[in-house]
């Protein structure tokens, strides 16, 4: 598999390295679930980023709205130019299951 290359001018700061570090160990070790607070514009994506540059597995990212996700296919383009970075937004409103 190919590596997860970040490619960015940031460095981690503040919060981040150790918030960097003990998600990569949680998903390293399995653990299910884990959540990042953080204020807006706080790193948050560029977090993850590094998460996912740490861990090399594939990653699904989700989000509430279509807004927030074009910005993260955005953000997750320019970190990860050699890699494939994809972008699916459902044009339903809500799900409605096919009547029979």
């Amino acid at each position: 598999m190919n590596k997860f290359e970040l490619t960015s001018t940031y460095k981690p700061t503040g919060d981040q390295p150790e918030a960097i570090a003990q998600l990569t160990e949680g998903v390293l070790h399995g653990i299910p679930a884990q959540t990042l607070l953080g204020v807006t514009g706080s790193g948050k994506t560029f977090t993850i980023a590094n998460v996912i540059a740490n861990v090399n597995k594939p990653t699904l990212v989700l989000s509430h709205n279509k807004t927030l996700a074009a910005q993260l296919y955005s953000e997750f383009k320019g970190f990860f130019p050699k890699n494939s970075v994809e972008y699916y937004v459902s044009y339903y409103d809500y799900y409605q299951p096919e009547a029979y």
